[in-house]
């Protein structure tokens, strides 16, 4: 073990979800997220990440046409075993029927378990649009029925649809993720009927229940693709989606009956069907 270590906290003033996913594809170490960024930690120097970070807001301004405000500060610390320090900071999730735990504590006898380690994925719960599909989930999913996760991330929404019967299958663009679902549904005991690096487009089977935990533009993208691997009965749960761009991804989904609406902080999580 090294003398020192380097960590860097991370503010963003929006679009999280977005930086998430940069880091999960450029980081070759887990992160930990924070309401309102992110903290690294690494024995090796942090300021390579930082502007790298630095160029891909600018990137994302120019493409989107907002103005992000981000900071970055490094600190060299005391190698006082800070793994063991970022695990004791990680607190278990009770959501709904669920209860999301590490590895390293013990189950909750009342709820479902679901175990993620976030030293193998970064989606914990912790997260407001994780945490309202789970939401949810919890209320629109029922045994038997057949569910699609698109944009899978760390599996636990569809570890969650596993867990109360549902069988699951699963696709994500980045192959990480897809390897990280894996891992959490093997140390969850469970299997996907199938998941794949990829889209959802083009599939032939229709659902129950698809899941797209996403961002908005995305999924304004996927409406028609979306919509077209529903069941004409069936419930599509969005989230991901800033509440000031609700409007903007419901147009894109007009065809459809809101159900539901999910706030929590600044962002929404829709529940709609096939009208």
């Amino acid at each position: 073990m090294q003398e020192h270590y380097y960590e860097l906290t991370v503010k963003v003033s929006s679009h999280h979800s977005l930086f998430s996913d940069f880091l999960s594809d450029t980081l070759p170490v887990g992160f930990e997220e924070t309401n309102d960024g992110f903290i690294i930690r690494s024995e090796d120097d942090l300021e390579t990440i930082a502007w790298g970070l630095e160029q891909f807001r600018e990137a994302l301004q120019k493409a989107l046409g907002v103005t992000i405000e981000l900071e970055a500060t490094q600190k060299k610390l005391q190698n006082n075993d800070w793994v063991q320090m970022y695990r004791d900071s990680i607190e278990p999730l009770a959501i709904e029927k669920f209860y999301i735990h590490p590895t390293w504590s013990e189950d909750n006898p009342d709820l479902i378990n679901i175990v993620i380690d976030p030293a193998l994925a970064f989606g914990t719960g912790h997260h407001p649009t994780t945490a309202s599909v789970l939401k949810a989930i919890s209320k629109y999913v029922k045994t038997g029925d057949s569910v699609l996760d698109v944009g899978c991330g760390s599996g636990i929404l569809s570890l969650a649809a596993m867990k109360l019967g549902a069988s699951v299958e699963a696709c994500d663009t980045d192959e990480i993720s897809v390897k990280n679902s894996l891992e959490n549904a093997q140390l969850n005991n469970l299997e996907f009927d199938k998941i794949w690096e990829g889209s959802c487009s083009n599939l032939e089977k229709q659902y129950d229940v698809v899941v797209a935990n996403i961002v908005a533009d995305v999924l304004i993208f996927l409406a028609n693709d979306l919509k077209k691997a529903l069941k004409d009965d069936g419930i599509l749960i969005l989230s991901g989606i800033l509440d000031k761009y609700e409007d903007k991804v419901l147009k894109s989904y007009s065809d459809c009956e809101i159900v539901e609406k999910i706030y929590q902080d600044e962002w929404v999580s829709l529940v709609v069907k096939k009208r």
